[in-house]
């Protein structure tokens, strides 16, 4: 079986993990498009580069699909 935990690996689940289970991270990601938006804010205006499990917000490995999809989830976006 390939994944973690449901998502494509560590790092795509370590990113979703913190951005649902944080109030203020998950207050962040509501209020863009796309985990790339969300990403480069996080880096531009919050001055945060990782998750505190030290995975980067644009770790190459992450994928966007996947983050999307669950951006669109907590705005309530019917797919």
């Amino acid at each position: 079986m390939n994944g973690y935990n449901g998502w494509t690996n560590y790092e795509t689940w370590n990113v979703a993990l913190w951005i649902g289970n944080d109030e203020g991270l998950y207050g962040i990601a509501k209020c863009y498009d796309s985990y790339a938006d969300f990403a480069d804010a996080m880096r531009n205006e919050f001055e945060s580069t990782e998750t505190p499990d030290c995975v980067a917000w644009n770790d190459s490995g992450l994928n966007h699909n996947e983050l999307n999809n669950m951006l669109a989830e907590l705005r309530g976006d019917d797919n």
